[in-house]
């Protein structure tokens, strides 16, 4: 068994490396309305602006040095200004 301190210590490790994300390959997002972790959670909470993005395909979270750390193809529409809620969970397998 990991020690809980350890996972949420790993948590806080990734949600320091993470500097943007960047929807479909070229809408930077550095402003976050949450970036935080809780226990072994991390979470980001950001805007998607429907005037600068009408289709969402390609989410990818990336470091300062533009290193990609994770990427998820998804297909969501975007009608309005979304709020986006993205997690990253740190666990024994």
């Amino acid at each position: 068994m990991i020690d809980s301190d350890l996972l949420n210590s790993i948590a806080q490790h990734v949600n320091s490396r993470v500097d943007k994300v960047v929807i479909n390959g070229s809408f930077v997002i550095t402003d976050f309305v949450v970036k935080a972790v809780t226990d072994n959670v991390m979470a980001l909470n950001y805007i998607v602006p429907a005037a600068e993005v009408s289709l969402i395909t390609m989410i990818e979270l990336k470091d300062m040095s533009n290193k990609v750390l994770t990427s998820r193809p998804v297909n969501v529409p975007v009608v309005a200004d979304l709020m986006m809620l993205q997690t990253i969970t740190v666990k024994e397998v």
